[in-house]
This record gives C-alpha cells, structure tokens and sequence, in this order.
C-alpha cells in the first residue's frame, strides 16, 4: 500500500482536452469504489511515493492493504460504482453482458472455483474439482457448507441447470459458445434432439461428473463453466422469460458474503452479511452499492460517502494522487483498448460469423496505416499520466504466462502509414487532402466512440485527427459519442452505419481468445475469421497444448497472427487504481484473485476518513 503525492509536474487532463480539440480544428477510453484522517506522512504509515515527472507506472503501487489495526463490529460498507450511465440490472452470472453488472454480483455470489496467481482452480474454493487422466471428465464437488441464502443446498443440480439454461435453445444470453458445445451431449440438447445433456452424471446431492468431448488446457482454467444457477429458485420460469424475471431483475439469489436486501434499478443495490457464507460471516453488516458518476467519483471519495470504487477513472489520479483520506491500490488491468473494424456480420441461424472479403475496411493496409497513425505513448501520458500505454497484442500483460513481451507492437509511424495508403491504391486524387478507394471512389469512414470519462471526446478526437492527418476522411457516427449499453447494442447488432469503433475488452481467467476471436463466437465484433487464426485457436486448445510451453509458443503465434491481419487493433493496455478510504483494510486486487475478501473487509472507524 503506498500513499502517492501529486507530482512536482505534470499536464492536468482538462489541459490536455483543450489541447487535442485544438489540435483537431487546426487543419489546413473504456471499458469496469466523520473525523478527518491525517494527512502526509505519519509515524507509523506506509512509504510515501513523490513522483517527480508526473508520469506513473506499476511499480508506483501495491495491490493490497492487509487487515490493520482493530475493527469496529459491523457498519456499512460504501462502495462507488464508477458508470457514466445507470447499471443494466441483469444480475446473474449466466445473463449479464455488462461490467457495472457484474461489480454488483460479485459481492451476493460468486465462482464454484478460486484460482492461483497462474488462473489454475484450486481446492479453496466453494467446490473441488478432480480431473480424469486423460482430462476428459471432471468430478466436482460442492463442499457441504456451501448454500444459497434462503437456506437450500447449493447442490449438483444447480451446477448441471446453469448449462441447462445456457445451452437451451431460447437461451437470450452470450454464453453459448465452443467450450459449451464441447461438453458431451450439449448439442443434442441444444439442437432438442436429446432432454438433457448426456455428459453430465449426478453421483449425489453436492457431487456430479461433467465429461468433454476434447480435452484442453482451458479446462481448468476457464473452459469450465464456473457458477451454480438455483434450479428451485427459477421453478416455473421459462428459459427465454428468465433475464427479465424478478428472480434475476429484482430478487437475486447468491450463495456470496452478502444478500441482496434492496435494488433501486439502474441506481443502487443495498446488501446485508450472509451469516451463513460458507468462509464465514463477514467483519461487516452491510454493504450499500451506488453508481456515481465519474465527474462526481472525486468529491464522493473526499467527503467520505463512499469507501471504495469497482474503478477509477485514470485521469483523474495524477489530480488527486494525493487525496489524504485515502490509500491508493493497483495493479494491471486484465483488458486493453482497441480500435475494432467492421469485417462482416453475424450468422444466427448458422451462430458464426459471416467474414465479408468485399467489406469497406477489409484491406489490411488500411487497417494497419489506422493503428500507425496514432501516437499512443503521448496520448497515454498527457492524458492518463501514464496509467494508460501502448498496447502491443491483445494478450495484455494480466496474462503473464502468455502475453509476449518479445512482440514489439506498433510504433507511431504516420510517414509509413501513408504509404501503406498508397500501395495499397488509397490516394488523394483530387487534392481535397483525403484518399480515395483503389476505384476512385469517395472514401469516408464512419467511426463510433463511447461515452466515458472526462476525455473521452477528447481522445476521439485526438485519434480522428491523426487518421485525417494520413489522408483518411474520418466522420464520427451521428450522435457523436454514445452511451455505452447503447453503443455495444449496435456493435453487436452490425449497425451497418458503422465501420471502425473504439472499445475495449476485459479478459478472463482462461487466456483461450476463442470467446473473442473465434468464428463462433458473438462476441466476435469484427465478425472476422481465416483458416490460420481458427487452426492457431484449435492449437492453443489441443492435447499437445497441456505443455505449458508449447502452449505460450502457440499464444505467441497468436498475437503475431493478429498484428498482421488485424481485424482489430490493440491500442492502450491501462494499470487499474483503487482508492481505499482509510478506515478499510483488509482487501487485495492482486491479478489470479477471483476471491477480493469482501468478506474479510474491514473497517477500523465508524467514519469514513475525509480530506
């Protein structure tokens, strides 16, 4: 845990705006928490970090603050969760698409499974797991004081209906994917030819068999489907009817360290401790979940009315780096930027994606002249003080087994980005200083950005300006940025008014990209695919890949694959912070920990610590 000072120097986030919207008229990011304390550096406190250039790094931060000092019985818990727009509310782990969601489920239910810092399961959590020799069956077994928080048993059954729900076919939610339908008998199910799925076996009450038709390495480290789903629970509720239920919407049930006591839709989630939890009750009463606003996030932590934030927007750290009330947590975040290309669309009735060659963006040239274009070093330390970098694969550094520190990435190169333009046939052919198509044609981009922090125009706009500055004629989609439930809702649906966007992804414990690269996959957004990428996918899952080496070579193929063909583009990779008031200890982000110890959250004040 460090305290940081703000630094002797650095270019403050309003200035940069200012800069980069100048800089776009002068022509010839994105994603998921009284007494006053002391201030500086007091006897007994953690080291004091001065940063003197103003721009940060990992090194700056640690991602825990152990338990300190003695606790209060009980209190409340006041977490911010950080969302420019309200939480969608779909609470549960087999419906919910949106990250404000799930910073919400985490703290009433949780992961059958904890993991090591490598993402492999371990027995400590809310079930065990033993594996077949030849990694095909895998027997899991819930432990007995595991139950859901109206007093039922979290039992086998549960786990089996969670891939009932996902693998049915009026199943409305994204979980339907490859490691589903490599489960014994799932595609019999889904395809309604079978009314269960053959490769599950019900041993007792808390134990059952779960057998793969191919064995991975992903298996035991995300392949497998991680979350009970109360079958008692959603009696008399129809699959396609489930996601708007009140058993999802306004009643979850979770078997985690808190119960859900209230939900305000869109605003705020009111919990109290589970006295049964399975890892026992939590140190503290009650925990209270409110979306603010970003611009709002600062005064919120100052004035003590919340503790701690699911996120913290980066650019405004190097402001308030030295916020006295608060202890500063990070680590590297397990997502990445990127700029994404609309490559084709998505096939429902075949559930893949349909590539289309003859695509606006389909040339690789021009794709690659629209992430060299782009300096993403300046951009990440004017205006994130650099907690944000270049990206250089679309493994992030989270994924430190596999993310290939060799691989160079991308240098700003806008000279070679114009002739990537014109060896590719894109050329200004009558002088307006735009290329047009190797036909001659007008050629104008439409381009969609998300709302977000206090930048986010800013930094559209600083990206629009360097493709225009190569000849590109890039126009922002009508109704310039969009809010982000909005926004993902026509990325998904190929809004076919769009042709290139900005977003980003957060990865999973499993490094397999086949949820995000492979062709049957939603998430897919490109909506590309080739023969090499699904061969290298099908490598990185095979029997020779359980040899972790052999594995990270396959990975390392990967990323180079997608740096050549870029069907997306991977610009920022970002160091997540976390202010911690200072009345809480007790909490760790460190990467690998499914498990954030809410439930050993503590606080040692009944005030919050103001600045």
């Amino acid at each position: 845990m460090k305290k940081l000072l703000k630094p002797k120097f650095y270019l403050a986030p309003t200035l940069v705006a200012v800069l980069a919207l100048a800089a776009c008229s002068d022509n010839g990011d994105g994603g998921g928490s009284s007494e006053p304390s002391g201030t500086g550096e007091e006897e007994g406190s953690e080291e004091t970090i001065e940063n003197e250039d103003g721009i940060y790094s990992l090194d700056d931060f640690e991602p825990t603050k152990t338990a300190d000092g003695e606790a209060i019985e009980g209190g409340t818990l006041n977490v911010g969760v950080v969302a420019s727009s309200p939480f969608e509310g779909t609470l549960d782990w087999q419906h919910y698409s949106i990250s404000t969601d799930n910073d919400i489920i985490q703290f009433f239910s949780e992961s059958l499974f904890t993991m090591d810092e490598a993402f492999n399961i371990t027995d400590e959590g809310a079930a065990t797991i033993d594996v077949s020799e030849d990694n095909l069956t895998y027997t899991i077994t819930i432990k007995d004081n595991v139950n859901w928080h109206d007093g039922e048993p979290v039992k086998a059954e549960d786990f089996v209906f969670a891939h009932e729900v996902i693998g049915h076919k009026d199943y409305d939610g994204v979980r339907y994917d490859a490691s589903f339908r490599n489960i014994v008998g799932m595609e019999e199910y889904h395809n309604e030819e079978a009314d269960d799925i053959s490769g599950f076996n019900i041993i007792d009450e808390k134990t059952v068999e779960l057998t793969f038709k191919e064995a991975t390495p992903s298996l035991m480290s995300g392949g497998i489907w991680y979350y009970a789903m109360p079958k008692h629970y959603f009696e008399g509720v129809e699959v396609a009817d489930m996601s708007s239920s009140d058993q999802v919407r306004r009643e979850p049930l979770g078997y985690g360290p808190f119960v859900v006591e209230n939900i305000v839709p869109g605003e705020s989630v009111t919990l109290s401790k589970n006295e049964d939890y399975w890892q026992g009750a939590p140190l503290v009463d009650e925990v209270v979940l409110t979306v603010v606003n970003p611009d709002v996030v600062v005064e919120s932590l100052k004035t003590g009315q919340i503790d701690i934030v699911t996120t913290f927007p980066a650019t405004q750290f190097a402001d308030n780096a030295d916020m006295s009330n608060v202890d500063w947590l990070g680590r590297v975040s397990r997502g990445y930027q990127y700029t994404g290309f609309k490559l084709g669309t998505w096939d429902a009735d075949a559930g893949e994606v349909s590539y289309d060659p003859d695509s606006k963006m389909a040339n690789e040239s021009l794709r690659e002249a629209v992430r060299l274009a782009v300096n993403y070093e300046e951009l990440g330390n004017r205006m994130y003080n650099g907690l944000r970098f270049p990206a250089t694969t679309v493994i992030p550094p989270y994924h430190a087994l596999y993310h290939d520190d060799a691989n160079p990435g991308f240098d700003y190169d806008p000279e070679r980005a114009k002739e990537l333009l014109a060896e590719a046939g894109y050329e200004d052919l009558d002088g307006d200083g735009f290329v047009e198509d190797p036909n001659g044609e007008e050629f104008v981009i439409t381009y969609a950005a998300r709302q977000g922090d206090a930048t986010a125009e800013a930094v559209s706009n600083y990206e629009m300006q360097a493709w225009r500055d190569i000849g590109l004629n890039i126009e922002l989609l009508e109704g310039s940025l969009t809010e982000p439930n909005a926004f993902y809702d026509r990325i998904e649906e190929d809004d076919p008014a769009i042709d290139m966007y900005s977003a980003g992804w957060n990865v999973g414990s499993d490094v397999d990209p086949s949820g995000i690269f492979g062709s049957q996959s939603m998430f897919n957004y490109p909506r590309y695919t080739d023969d090499t990428l699904e061969e290298i996918l099908a490598d990185g899952l095979s029997e020779d890949a359980f040899e972790q080496s052999y594995r990270q070579d396959v990975y390392n193929q990967f990323q180079a694959h997608i740096n050549e063909v870029l069907p997306l583009a991977p610009t920022l990779y970002q160091i997540d912070t976390f202010p911690i008031n200072n009345r809480v200890s007790g909490i760790s982000y460190e990467v690998g920990n499914n498990d954030y110890g809410w439930h050993t959250v503590q606080l040692n004040d009944e005030n919050a610590a103001v600045d």
